[in-house]
This record gives C-alpha cells, sequence and structure tokens, in this order.
C-alpha cells in the first residue's frame, strides 16, 4: 500500500516497532514470582522466625504448587487446623478436603511430617535421654501431638538410658482410649535387654492433663516392672496445648 505521493515510507514509519522480547516477557511475568523470591531472600537471610507460620508454609507449598500463588491457600490450610505443626500433623484425608490441596501436596505434606519426626528421633539417639529431656518432648510432640486417635508408644533405655528402640503398641486405639497391658510392656522390655523405659501417650483432644486411669496404669507398669529390674522414668502425655509429665506432677 502507498501514501497519496506514492512514498511507502509514511505507512512503515506509522507502524509500533515490535516490543522486544524481555520486555514482553517481563510484563507477562507473574506477579507471585517476585513475592517467592522476596520470601526466599528473607528465609535465607534472617531465618526461620523471621517468617509467620503461613509464610513458612509458603515456601513449602512452593515446591508443591510451581505455577500459581500459594499464599491464600497457606492462609486457609492454617486457618483451618490452627498452627504450621497442626497443618503437618493433620490426617492426609483431611488435607484433601481442603480446596487446592490434592493427591501430591497432600503427601508433600506429610513427607514434610515424617522428614520433622525423624530429625527430632535423630536428636535423641546415640545419647543418654534423660540429659536431653527438651529433645525427648520435642520428639514425643512432633510423632504424636496431632494424631487423631490415641497412640500408646515405649522408649526402651539400656543401663545407660540410651534409646535402644522406639516403639508404638500395636494395639488400636480409639480417639480417647487405647488397652495398654503391662505384661506385655514388660515381656518386650526384657526382650530387648532394657533396664528402663519411657511412657508416652497423646491425648487427641488436645488436652494433656493425666485421668485417673492414666495414672493407675503408669502406677501397675512401675509395680510391675520392679521384681523384673525395669524402672520406669516417666509418663509423658502430648497434646495440641502441649504436655505433661506424671513424674514432674509428682503423680507417680
Amino acid at each position: 500500500m502507498q501514501g497519496d505521493d506514492g512514498d511507502e515510507r509514511g505507512f512503515f514509519a506509522e507502524r509500533a516497532l515490535p516490543a522486544p522480547r524481555a520486555a514482553k516477557a517481563a510484563a507477562e511475568k507473574p506477579h507471585y514470582l517476585g513475592h517467592r523470591e522476596r520470601l526466599r531472600t528473607r528465609f535465607r537471610e534472617a531465618g526461620a522466625g523471621a517468617l509467620s507460620d503461613y509464610e513458612l508454609l509458603e515456601l513449602l507449598l512452593f515446591r508443591s504448587i510451581p505455577r500459581a500463588d500459594t499464599k491464600g491457600l497457606a492462609k486457609t490450610l492454617i486457618n483451618r487446623f490452627g498452627s504450621f505443626a497442626e497443618v503437618l500433623g493433620a490426617p492426609e484425608h483431611l488435607l484433601r478436603e481442603v480446596e487446592g490441596v490434592g493427591d501430591a501436596v497432600a503427601l508433600d505434606i506429610k513427607t514434610i511430617a515424617a522428614a520433622s519426626s525423624r530429625m527430632a528421633r535423630g536428636a535423641i539417639g546415640r545419647r543418654p535421654v534423660l540429659g536431653s529431656w527438651a529433645q525427648v518432648i520435642d520428639y514425643c510432640r512432633a510423632a504424636m501431638a496431632f494424631e487423631p486417635r490415641e497412640q500408646f508408644r515405649i522408649l526402651f533405655l539400656d543401663k545407660k538410658n540410651v534409646l535402644i528402640a522406639d516403639e508404638v503398641q500395636q494395639s488400636s486405639g480409639t480417639v480417647d482410649h487405647t488397652p495398654v497391658y503391662p505384661r506385655e510392656v514388660m515381656r518386650r522390655a526384657l526382650e530387648l535387654s532394657a533396664t528402663a523405659i519411657i511412657l508416652v501417650h497423646n491425648h487427641p483432644s488436645g488436652d494433656p492433663t493425666p485421668s485417673r486411669a492414666d495414672i493407675e496404669m503408669t502406677k501397675t507398669i512401675i509395680e510391675t516392672g520392679k521384681p523384673l529390674g525395669v524402672i520406669v522414668h516417666d509418663h509423658i502425655i502430648v497434646g495440641r496445648n502441649g504436655h505433661a509429665s506424671l513424674k514432674g506432677m509428682q503423680l507417680i
């Protein structure tokens, strides 16, 4: 096409030049990418303590959901379950009930939970447990505090109070009760050549206050172990709202 004077230059001069590729890419860059980088920088420079629960959860979700804004989902999960720890401790089927959480995201969250529990357990291995009491409590809470059913766990110790085994009793528990058989506990202690044990169980209600049944059962296990040379150091009850030590409360 030509202008009235037959000169094509005017036509071509009026055409906009194509935007450079870099500028075009920058214009199309999703808004959340800058937010992700800022959050990563804060984590690298200031550590996890500088991040709120939902921001730490966002970091986790970045890998599970690489091409979307995860802030809203992180906040929804915190609101639903209460805290970062409770999101990790939530059962997989409940996680999948949250819109935006599919099988892959739920599995990633539970994988992080398992890694956290394994890390906490490593902190009490190969060292005297009674000298690492804070780590013992951290491990027990990470492993059991958010379980939806009651579990009964036994830490078996050698004569130096080093952890030999950490076992969950296989009896099926309900939301508020797990049957415990003192003779079975001691039989297993003798099989492992354990000279001391620590009893641990969770209260799914969240309140770790020991019940009368908890106290009586613990006393029965203590008496059963005495003639066998197996000491019960403590019975720890964990819940979302904290923990209780029967020995610390002078109940045993």
